[in-house]
């Protein structure tokens, strides 16, 4: 089988699919070189291929990690699009940009959130925009939250 480029390529092939009678040619027990190459190639191959899955998992993982900054870049894509791609009269079509975007939010995840910013104080409370604090009162009335100035 190596005596000829295509057929020791063909044989390797072979091998490398399961077939251990790809190396007829050769005895086995007065070759040891023979033998301690099979075995270190096909230990090798199970360590490589560990690597591989493992590394599959991570990129997963880091995947489901990065689903924050995939949504910024996909908002600042979508941004540039609009802005230098889009005619006038495309960017005025109400299909395409509504007017008001409705968002699902959790409720849990939202109390937890706002409770959060309220503690750490990120929430200015004086606002000079009053359609800004009707949401935010809104917000707070519909969640059940009490406002931090009452709270004092």
């Amino acid at each position: 089988m190596f005596t000829d480029y295509r057929t020791s390529l063909f044989s390797m092939y072979l091998y490398l699919t399961g077939n251990p009678n790809a190396l007829p040619n050769w005895e086995f027990k007065n070759n040891a070189p023979i033998d301690i190459l099979m075995v270190s190639f096909s230990l090798l191959i199970a360590v490589y291929l560990m690597n591989l899955l493992i590394g599959l998992l991570n990129i997963a993982i880091q995947r489901d990690n990065n689903r924050v900054s995939y949504l910024l870049q996909k908002a600042t894509i979508l941004s540039e699009i609009e802005l230098f791609y889009l005619l006038p009269n495309q960017r005025r079509w109400k299909t395409w940009f509504p007017d008001v975007i409705y968002y699902h939010a959790n409720i849990d995840k939202s109390r937890r959130k706002i409770k959060e910013i309220n503690k750490d104080g990120e929430w200015k409370y004086d606002t000079e925009f009053l359609e800004i604090r009707k949401m935010r009162e809104n917000l707070l009335k519909k969640l059940n939250i009490r406002d931090r100035r009452q709270q004092k």
